[in-house]
C-alpha cells in the first residue's frame, strides 16, 4: 500500500516503486529486439512478453527483446502509451482471495505503429537480428474460409495488398513483403510463431501466408513453403478486459500511474513445439513446455475451456449474470459444464501425455469462478462467428460420426442464435460484437418463424443444417430458450 501520489510509469521512476511490486532486475539499456510481435493487447503482454521478462530476470535472453507491431488503426493509443512509458507496463495477476501481484514487464522495447512508418516495420522485419515474428491477431486474424478452410480474400485490406506494387497494410502484406526482401538479401528467414486459439495455429499461419503469397509471387510462396518454420503452440490465461478500476487500484494501492496496465489470473501455460528455423530464447527455462506434438494439449485446450467459455457465456448473460465467475459459482451452470466436456468434449480427444484430465476440467471450473479476474461474459460472447465455427463444431461433428451424444453442444449453439437476437429475456437489447454482426442479427431475428435459418448459413455450420440429429437437438433447445428461458432450459439437462 502507498501513500505518496502516483507517479506515471517510466524508467525513470522504477527504484521509486515499493518492495512489494515486481520490476526489471536487468538493465533494459542492454537489451535488444529480436523478436517483432504483431498485435500486442492484454494476453500477449500478460503471456508471451512475460515469459520473456521471466528469462530476462536470469540474466538470459536479452537479444530477445519485443518490438511490437500495430497495423489497426484502433492500434494507435497502444503506440501512444508505449511511446509515453519506454514500453513499460504493470501486468497484475489477480488472486481469488482478492491479493494482487503486481510487476513491471520489461520485454517490450519498442513498438511501431505500422500505418505512420510502414518502411520502418519492413526494416526491423527484414534486419538479420529479427529470428522470430509472432502473432496474436485473433482467430479472425487469419483469414480462413469457415468452410472451406482456404484463405478468404475478401478483407478489403488483404485485397488492398494484392495490388501491384502495395505498400503493406496487413499482416499478411507485411510478412510476405519482409520474407521477399530476406529472401533476396541472402538472410535466413524468420521463424513465424502464432499465438492464437486456433487449431494447428502453425499449421493454419503456414497455409494462409503460403496462399496469399502464391498469388502475389509463386515462386516466394514455393520458398516460405521450403524455408520458413511454423511451430504450433497452445497458450492459455485468462485475460480480461482493464477497467478504470483496474487503473485506479493499482494507482491507490501501488502509486502506479499505468495508462493501460493488464490484469489476469494466476494459471499461465503455453505448449510450444520445438521447431524454430534458427535460435530460440531459451522458453523451457521459465515453464514453457517444448513438445514435438502441440495437438493433444492444443485440442484440450479449445474444446475444454475455450468451447466451455462458448457454453457459458450466452446462456449466463440471457439468464442474467455478466460476468463468467457469477455463472460458475451456480451450481446449475457448473453441472451443465462439467457434463458437456465429460460427454461431448472429452470423448473427441486424443490421450494428453501429462495431463490428469479430470483435474484440468475442474481446475478450468476453479480459473472460471475466480471473483478478482471479473472476466465479462460480454468479452466472451464476442466475435462468436470466428469462435463457434473452429472450437464447438468440430465436438459436434465428430460427436455425430461416432453416434454420440451433441444435445449440450446443440443448446450452445442454440444459446449464441438466441443471444443474437440481439434482446434478452427482460427485452433490454444485446449489443452484439462480431465482425459479422449484421448478418447474424438478421438471421436470427427471423428464429421464431424459422428456426433453421440461423444455422442455415453454410459459410458459418457447412451442411449441419442437413443432418436430422443436429437439427432435431437444435430447434428443440431454441424453442424451449424462446419459450421458458435460459435456466428452465438448463434446468431441464440436469
Amino acid at each position: 500500500m502507498t501513500s505518496t501520489s502516483p507517479q506515471q510509469l517510466g524508467p525513470a521512476h522504477l527504484g521509486a516503486l515499493g518492495t512489494e511490486v515486481g520490476r526489471p532486475e536487468y538493465d533494459r539499456a542492454e537489451v535488444r529486439a529480436g523478436i517483432v510481435h504483431f498485435g500486442v493487447g492484454g494476453f500477449h503482454r500478460a503471456h508471451q512478453a512475460m515469459y520473456l521478462d521471466r528469462l530476462m530476470n536470469d540474466g538470459k535472453a536479452l537479444d530477445w527483446g519485443i518490438c511490437g507491431v500495430g497495423v489497426l488503426p484502433q492500434d494507435r493509443r497502444m503506440a501512444d502509451v508505449m511511446a509515453a512509458q519506454d514500453g513499460l507496463y504493470t501486468l497484475v495477476v489477480k488472486h481469488p482471495d482478492g491479493t494482487l501481484e503486481p510487476r513491471v514487464i520489461g520485454s517490450v522495447v519498442d513498438y511501431l505503429f505500422a500505418p505512420d512508418d510502414p518502411e520502418a516495420v519492413l526494416a526491423r522485419m527484414a534486419d538479420p537480428a529479427t529470428r522470430i515474428v509472432s502473432l496474436t491477431i485473433t482467430e479472425g486474424g487469419y483469414n480462413v474460409h469457415q468452410v472451406t478452410g482456404e484463405l478468404d480474400t475478401s478483407d478489403p485490406a488483404l485485397a488492398a495488398d494484392l495490388e501491384p506494387g502495395a505498400t503493406p497494410g496487413s499482416v499478411f502484406g507485411f510478412v510476405v513483403e519482409a520474407l521477399a526482401r530476406r529472401r533476396a538479401a541472402g538472410v535466413a528467414p524468420f521463424t513465424l510463431m502464432s499465438c492464437d486459439n486456433i487449431p494447428g495455429n502453425g499449421h493454419v499461419a503456414k497455409k494462409m501466408l503460403t496462399a496469399f503469397a502464391r498469388l502475389k509471387d509463386p515462386e516466394l510462396a514455393g520458398w516460405i513453403e521450403r524455408e520458413v518454420r511454423f511451430p504450433n503452440s497452445m497458450v492459455d490465461r485468462i485475460t480480461p478486459v482493464t477497467t478504470d478500476a483496474d487503473k485506479a487500484a493499482l494507482a491507490e494501492r501501488f502509486g502506479i500511474d499505468d495508462g493501460w496496465p493488464v490484469v489476469c489470473e494466476p494459471f499461465t501455460q503455453w505448449v510450444l513445439e520445438d521447431e524454430f528455423g534458427g535460435d530460440r530464447p531459451p522458453y523451457e527455462e521459465v515453464g514453457v513446455q517444448l513438445v514435438q506434438d502441440v495437438e493433444p494439449y492444443e485440442l484440450m485446450k479449445l474444446r475444454l475451456l475455450n468451447a466451455s467459455h462458448q457454453a457459458l457465456c450466452y446462456l449466463g448473460y440471457l439468464a442474467g449474470y455478466r460476468y463468467a465467475h457469477e455463472v460458475c459459482q451456480d451450481k446449475l451452470f457448473v453441472d451443465f459444464l462439467l457434463t458437456y466436456m465429460d460427454d461431448e468434449g472429452t470423448p473427441t480427444l486424443p490421450p494428453v501425455p501429462g495431463v490428469d484430465l479430470d483435474r484440468y476440467k475442474h481446475q478450468l471450473i476453479e480459473r472460471f469462478a475466480n471473483p478478482e479476474v471479473r472476466d465479462t461474459l460480454a468479452r466472451l460472447c464476442a466475435e462468436s462467428s470466428d469462435r463457434i465455427p473452429k472450437w464447438l463444431l468440430p465436438v459436434v461433428r465428430e460427436q455425430l460420426t461416432a453416434g454420440r451424444t451433441i444435445d449440450r453442444a446443440a443448446l450452445v449453439v442454440a444459446s449464441w442464435a438466441r443471444y443474437a437476437e440481439a434482446v434478452d429475456e427482460q427485452g433490454e437489447p444485446i449489443e452484439v460484437v462480431d465482425r459479422l454482426r449484421d448478418k447474424l442479427v438478421e438471421r436470427a431475428q427471423h428464429n421464431h418463424e424459422d428456426p433453421l435459418v440461423f444455422i442455415s448459413d453454410p459459410d458459418l455450420f457447412g451442411d449441419l443444417a442437413q443432418d436430422e440429429r443436429f437439427v432435431q437437438a437444435y430447434t428443440s433447445s431454441l424453442a424451449s430458450l424462446h419459450e421458458r428461458g435460459a435456466r428452465a432450459t438448463l434446468e431441464s439437462f440436469a
